[in-house]
């Protein structure tokens, strides 16, 4: 059956897969593509296990959100949020604390579009389009600015998406210039692909990273000390540190998910 692409915002390419609409495939999603689905495919076939990682990803969010709101954070900078799916930022922020700010950003129009929709009505919560590798373009866009108080503490959210940013583009850089406009007492959230413990494993990935590598967003594998120093020396670790995404303040609730070495994350207060 053709699809319907009536939906879809102007320049936004169809043809190639994208980051964003793949993973919300993989989360079982429905504003994705043919395209989309055949890219996941191949890439669960190349590493099978791929949709335990997103999986896991999504939950570590989710527990992450709620620790931070347990230790009284009241707003949320989410760039590189991708399309709304199960568990967005906001439901679990505002179910803690119904006044808490959530500013949504990020780069595809289909999911800026999206989240307009999902967040009409909610004055509380809000989207622009934005790109992570233009830390100022965020930070002073006027939206923002109405919602989200710098003065007060912030937690800048960084999930699944600087695995996208190359060296050349300077992620540490970028972190440094974010965490400059927060006051002390703010976070930093991350998760991040890391490498495979297993010689197995490692092949799988590999097989899996040349197939982003004929997209427009090729992954870039770092372990742990290399995310480490992306986050830089303005923040400190919170315990675990950088860990894998079932071993960050596991929920007892998801005691029986297999580990996911591959599945990097870190939360880290501004000193």
């Amino acid at each position: 059956m053709a699809e319907d692409y009536g939906w879809v915002p102007d320049g936004v390419d169809i043809t190639v897969p994208d980051a964003s609409r793949v993973y919300d495939y993989a989360l079982g999603g429905v504003h994705n593509f043919t395209v989309d689905r055949e890219f996941w495919h191949r890439a669960e076939e190349a590493f099978p296990g791929a949709a335990l990682i997103a999986r896991a990803n999504r939950a570590f969010l989710g527990r992450a959100v709620r620790w931070l709101a347990d230790a009284g954070v009241r707003q949320f900078l989410d760039i590189g949020s991708g399309i709304p799916t199960l568990g967005n930022v906001h439901e679990v922020a505002q179910e803690a604390s119904p006044d808490a700010r959530v500013m949504y950003v990020d780069i595809d129009p289909i999911a800026v579009q999206q989240s307009r929709g999902l967040l009409d009505g909610n004055p509380y919560a809000h989207v622009i389009e934005g790109d992570l590798r233009d830390p100022e373009g965020i930070l002073y866009h006027p939206d923002v600015l109405r919602l989200i108080d710098f003065s007060e503490p912030v937690a800048v959210l960084t999930v699944a998406v600087l695995h996208f940013v190359p060296d050349a583009a300077d992620p540490a850089g970028i972190l440094k210039r974010l965490g400059e406009s927060l006051v002390s007492g703010s976070y930093l959230v991350m998760s991040h692909a890391g490498p495979e413990v297993t010689p197995e494993g490692r092949e799988a990935q590999e097989r899996a990273r040349k197939l982003y590598e004929r997209t427009p967003t090729p992954v870039i594998i770092r372990g742990p000390e290399e995310i480490a120093a992306l986050i830089g020396g303005d923040f400190e670790l919170v315990p675990p540190g950088v860990a894998s995404a079932t071993d960050w303040h596991p929920d007892p609730d998801e005691a029986d998910d297999p580990p996911q070495p591959t599945a990097l994350v870190a939360v880290a207060r501004k000193r």
